[in-house]
This record gives structure tokens, sequence and C-alpha cells, in this order.
């Protein structure tokens, strides 16, 4: 029981700020060579409103200012544009983000050079900074956003909630595995359609879209009844599908206020997508373990603790749905 309080209270710790934006979205730096030693800078931090993360790029001394920054907020972020020139070129030098060690957020970094080689870095809190190196391989671009993907999706409270709630939902294991396969197979169709452009929804409808999804099935959890299944019972799979369609264009969203590599899209989404799959399978295998161990533990009865659990997911979700659609109604 104590094992089902702590998992579903941690989606109740901030749901009004998370139901627009937070810190624990990425930053995005893109650095673009135009002629030996120029580059165009642009710089997106996350926004909530006027307000922003107190972030900053600090490039090498050698890099001067070219004209006047352009600057505005985009979304859930604020953005900054501006030109520098560096002498001698950036390689060999470091690049940093200031602020970013009082912060939870990740800074993705991408520095392309006029050669067209590629440099992607991924900086936290512990590492603030990185090398300007010249070529990356592919490997490292991989890297970069697998991580940044599985990253998002274990501090992406909302999607996290949705996968608990089809836990509550689905005693039979093999049911659930089919069902979470359901949910990744849609959420890949919608966040590669969105990012080739074949698809474009406003971002915030489709949040607070989410949040009711959520709440969709914390209330199937409590209209369950013994002999009588319901949709959600009966064709689980069918439910994660289409609802799965829905989150992938939340995870596009956040792949749109990062941004990705022109010359490495599809690399970039396929790594970012596998990224996303291992921090969801990592969170079901770590809620399973724990059930069990909580069941061998404290031997709780499960029908209490499933009712109980989808009140709490479903009070939960219907806040981000209000703090979202005020976001825009508003």
């Amino acid at each position: 029981m104590r094992f089902w309080l702590a998992c579903i209270c941690l989606a109740l710790a901030f749901p009004a700020a998370h139901a627009q934006a937070d810190e624990l979205r990425p930053a995005y730096l893109d650095m673009r060579e135009s002629a030996a030693g120029r580059f165009a800078v642009l710089w997106k931090v996350p926004a909530l409103g006027d307000l922003r993360l107190g972030l900053y790029v600090r490039l090498p001394d050698s890099c001067k200012t070219l004209g006047e920054p352009v600057s505005g907020i985009d979304g859930g972020a604020y953005f900054e544009r501006w030109a520098v020139e560096c002498q001698g070129g950036v390689q060999g030098r470091e690049i940093a983000i200031d602020g970013l060690s009082a912060t939870v957020t990740d800074v993705l970094a991408r520095v392309q050079y006029l050669d067209g080689s590629v440099q992607v870095a991924r900086l936290r809190a512990e590492g603030p900074s990185f090398i300007a190196a010249g070529a990356q391989t592919r490997w490292d671009v991989a890297r970069a956003y697998f991580l940044l993907g599985a990253n998002h999706i274990l501090t992406s409270l909302d999607h996290l909630l949705f996968v608990l709630a089809l836990i509550l939902l689905i005693s039979d294991r093999w049911a659930l595995v089919k069902t979470i396969t359901a949910f990744t197979v849609a959420h890949s169709i919608s966040l590669a359609a969105a990012t080739f452009g074949y698809v474009t929804l406003p971002q915030k409808p489709v949040e607070a879209a989410i949040a009711l999804s959520i709440a969709f099935l914390a209330s199937e959890i409590l209209k369950a009844r013994a002999g009588e299944p319901r949709l959600a019972q009966q064709r689980p799979w069918l439910i994660a599908f289409a609802f799965g369609l829905l989150h992938g264009l939340g995870f596009a969203g956040a792949l749109k206020d990062i941004g990705l590599p022109q010359t490495e899209v599809p690399l970039a989404l396929f790594t970012f997508n596998l990224g996303v799959e291992a921090g969801q399978l990592l969170f079901v295998f770590t809620v399973l373990l724990g059930q069990r161990a909580a069941n061998n533990l404290y031997g709780a009865p499960a029908s209490p603790l499933r009712r109980g659990g989808a009140y709490l997911i479903g009070t939960a979700s219907m806040l981000w749905a209000v703090a979202r659609v005020g976001s825009f109604l508003g």
C-alpha cells in the first residue's frame, strides 16, 4: 500500500506548474557557422508567460556579438537570436551555460561548422559546459538524443501517470505488454508524422487533451465491475493506441521546443524515440517490481488500492486539464 501511495502521490507534487511549462523541459543552443569564425546563434529556454529560466550562454572570450539580438516568446519557450564572430573559431574552446548548475534542466547544444560537420552535446547541472571539438560521429548524435528522450519521458509526469493508470487497469500481464506495445507504436507514428510536418496541431489543446485521456482511464478503473468488463478492459490495446497518437503529438511538441539537427533528423528522431521507450519500459518494470515487493511485504488487497489510485490519478489529471484549458482560453 505504501508503495502505491508513494508512486501515485508523486504526480500530485506540482500539478499546476507542470500543466503549462516547467524547468524540467530542456533548453536548446544552436550555433551555425556561416563564414569562417562567424556563427548564427539560437538560444531557447523554458518559459511560463513572460517569465523565463535564468540560463545564459557563455561563449569564448574571442567571440564578439554582431548587431542587436532578437528575442521573444514562442509557445512555452523564450528564444534569442544573434550573430557572433569568433577570432580563430570555437574549436578547442569552452562553451558554457551559466545558471545551469542551479536547475534540473538539461541543455542540448548543437554546433554546425562551415565544413558541414556537426557536434551535439547534452549539458546537465553537474556538467554545464563542453569543449567545441569539431566533427562528431553519428554515434555521438544518437547517444545525445537517446538520453534526451529517456530524460523527457522520466520527467513527464502526465505521460508516466497514463502508463501507471494502464498498469492499475490491466491485471493480466500479457495483456499489459500488448497494451504498452500498442501505446508505443501509436505515439511513434504520431511523433514521426508531426516531426515531418504531416500533422500540425496547437500544442496547448493537445496537452489539455492528454490530461483528459488520463482522467478517462481513471474513470474506467473506478467503473470496472466484476463480470462487467468495460471497453478499456476488453480492448485496452485499442484505447492505448488511440490515446498513444495523442501522446505522440505531446512528444513532438517537446522536440519542437528543443529542435532537431536538420542534417540528422531521421537519426535524431529514431534515437529520441528509442530513449522514450527505454525510459517507459524502465518505469513499467520499476512499478511492477515495486508492486510485487509491496504485496509480499504488506499483503494489502488489490481492489482498494486500485480504487484509491484511480481517485488520485483522476484528481491530478483534472487539475492539469483545468489549468491547461485555462492557459489557452484565458
